[in-house]
């Protein structure tokens, strides 16, 4: 024992050393066979990643495969290994500090080796199909958006028509002689006469432009539909992402296609030529005062026709300055990229992608408080006082082996050959 007896808080300290002291001893006996464990399926989802990764199936890509996911594997066995071990057993706060951003470091050299891996194992083929449905909803904002516009634009069919109407009006005036004074179909008629055909003419072609536009929307509709339902049914979703890729090519073409049925440049062109391209027909009024008042007219027609064709130009213009959408393009994706562009909606395949691999850095902190209370409970004890019934028996057999060791070491010196002595020889010059 102590030269001095253990106080009741002391001896309360060392029994709750002793007693956590059996609690490590058992738990260290599956400590490591349950980090193994952990290793080899942090491993083997980080093969099911690399895999995702690897163009080609042949041999080398799954030796190439197994190969990463085994140095996953060890490289998080060792690492936890040494974190287990020496952290709970520094003392010092700059040792503690130094272990800690050095379990920091390999915590994210983990989480970049293996973590992302095995999120796109646990959720690659949701992420990818997360992809292909926010894809779909692109091209269904681009497709609708085009339609609006191609629609706004068939709405210029309208101002045609109105304008149209408008001329037709006043030939007819002209006619029952209500416009210029004169009756019949003279001059001024026949000016009124070619502008509303050439706008019949243009509010046709417009016309016809309408169900080339509700087609091609049709159409697209259908396509939507098909890659809608490619983001949902079952088999893998490499092979769904193929068609998918097809479908959008086709819907990428038709969207382009009906940007090319707006009508809008061509209002805006035929809205220019209206006021230009006016062919004044000879004035045919029998006196003078008859064809002054003929040019009259037409100037004044001319004014009118300057006005409805600005009016024209500067609709078509509005359609043309509404915002096109942009074009929209599917680009395939693999499963880990699509686990990291789309993470926040796989918050939970990343968290258990994590854990599995950072779980033992809860194990170290454990490991270390424990080690620390057992520290702390034995404080101010001497050794002898700390000491088991099984250590001091150990203790006790190891002094009687020593005292058998030196009781045996006189006898054999007793047994051992002694060496004659050595002859004295005579210096030369002396005596004996």
């Amino acid at each position: 024992m102590s030269d001095h007896e253990l106080t009741q808080a002391e001896a309360r300290g060392v029994r709750y050393a002793r007693e956590l002291e059996d609690h490590l001893g058992w738990l260290d006996t599956f400590s490591g066979t349950a980090l193994g464990v952990l290793a080899v399926a942090s491993g083997i989802y980080t093969y099911l990643g690399v895999s995702s990764l690897l163009d080609e199936n042949g041999a080398m890509s799954i030796f190439a495969a197994i190969a990463y996911s085994v140095a996953v594997s060890v490289g998080i066995f060792v690492f936890w290994s040494y974190m287990l071990r020496l952290f709970p057993a520094v003392r010092t706060a700059g040792a503690r500090i130094g272990l800690l951003a050095t379990m920091g470091l390999g915590s994210l050299a983990i989480v970049a080796m293996s973590s992302w891996l095995n999120a796109a194992a646990l959720a690659g083929s949701a992420a990818v199909e997360q992809h292909l449905a926010e894809t779909v909803q692109s091209y269904q904002d681009a497709l609708e958006e085009t339609h609006e516009v191609a629609l706004t634009a068939q709405g210029l069919e309208r101002d045609v028509a109105r304008v149209r109407q408008s001329f037709e009006d006043l030939s007819e005036l002209e006619a029952t002689g209500n416009l210029s004074g004169l009756a019949g179909r003279g001059a001024v008629f026949r000016v009124l006469r070619q502008k509303s055909a050439e706008l019949a003419a243009l509010e046709a072609q417009i016309a016809s432009q309408t169900p080339l536009v509700d087609a091609a929307f049709d159409e697209g509709n259908m396509i939507l539909s098909r890659m809608r339902a490619l983001t949902v049914e079952p088999g893998a979703v490499a092979a769904r992402s193929v068609e998918f890729s097809e479908q959008a090519v086709r819907l990428a073409g038709l969207i382009s296609q009906m940007r090319q049925l707006s009508v809008a440049p061509l209002v805006e062109r035929a809205a220019q030529d209206l006021a230009a391209s006016v062919v004044l027909p000879e004035l045919d009024g029998r006196t003078e005062e008859t064809r002054g008042d003929q040019a009259a007219t037409i100037t004044s027609v001319l004014e009118v026709l300057a006005q409805r064709a600005e009016t024209l130009e500067t609709a078509a213009q509005a359609v043309q300055a509404l915002q096109t959408p942009p074009d929209v393009t599917y680009t395939p994706i693999s499963s880990a990229d699509a686990v990291i562009l789309y993470a926040g909606n796989f918050v939970p395949s990343w968290a258990g992608a994590i854990a599995i691999d950072l779980l033992p850095a809860v194990l170290v902190f454990i490991l270390a408080i424990t080690r620390a209370a057992i520290r702390q409970g034995r404080e101010g004890s001497a050794v002898e006082d700390t000491m088991t019934l099984a250590e001091l028996r150990a203790a006790l057999s190891a002094i009687r082996d020593v005292e058998v060791a030196m009781q045996a070491m006189p006898e054999a010196d007793d047994k051992a050959p002694k060496k004659p002595p050595a002859e004295v020889k005579q210096l030369p010059g002396k005596g004996a």
